[in-house]
């Protein structure tokens, strides 16, 4: 199991969102999140825990993460979702830590 924080800095909203993944021995993983977005913060508290392989195999359409940030989060770009399924992704040591992002011009 690898120690992990993603730090999410969303863009124009401005909002910061700090993850924090463990995972029992069961392979289910629970999130910390702490956000300065109340929508973020309410996806946070209800996410639950959830099976890695759930998390992370699983088609976009019927990824449990993506479901749960549909009743939460108002705005579909959001990159939220995508970092707790990468968060998952490197708790469950199926990644190598790696930076993402996006460069918009």
């Amino acid at each position: 199991m690898a120690d992990t924080t993603i730090t999410v800095n969303a863009g124009v909203c401005r909002f910061k969102t700090v993850i924090e993944p463990s995972m029992d021995e069961e392979m289910n993983v629970t999130f910390k999140i702490k956000s300065e977005c109340p929508n973020v913060r309410e996806f946070g508290k209800n996410i639950g825990s959830i099976s890695l392989m759930d998390a992370i195999a699983t088609p976009f359409c019927e990824n449990c993460i993506y479901a749960k940030a549909g009743e939460y989060l108002p705005h579909v770009a959001c990159s939220v979702p995508s970092a707790v399924i990468k968060a998952a992704e490197i708790v469950g040591d199926l990644c190598l830590k790696s930076d993402v992002t996006f460069k918009i011009e």
